[in-house]
């Protein structure tokens, strides 16, 4: 079974966060979008593991959850955890940017 590593490190960033925030805060739309978001990105780490060129649903998560996550961060000012990540899934929109011009 091949993954991609930096998305599925980032999956589980996601996924990891949306528990945290269920744990710290009670919010069970953190845990339901984290975990939701979490398995996408994993579902497309493997997908980009079998072949490079499949970047797009790991290309679409990222960027729907940089667009959210940026807007609850300027909303609310507060980098954590909105900020952080918005900011890991804007990288992660551009280095997938990158790499589908590049293969």
């Amino acid at each position: 079974m091949s993954l991609d590593l930096i998305t599925a490190a980032y999956a589980a960033t996601i996924a990891t966060g949306g528990i945290i925030g269920y744990v710290k805060a009670g919010s069970a739309p953190s845990l339901a979008m984290g975990v939701a978001c979490g398995t996408l990105m994993m579902f497309g780490a493997f997908q980009m593991g079998q072949d490079p060129k499949n970047i797009t649903l790991s290309l679409v998560t990222s960027a729907v959850l940089t667009g959210v996550m940026g807007y609850r961060f300027s909303n609310s000012g507060k980098f954590m955890p909105a900020g952080l990540v918005g900011t890991l899934s804007l990288l992660m929109v551009i280095r997938l940017a990158y790499r589908a011009m590049s293969v």
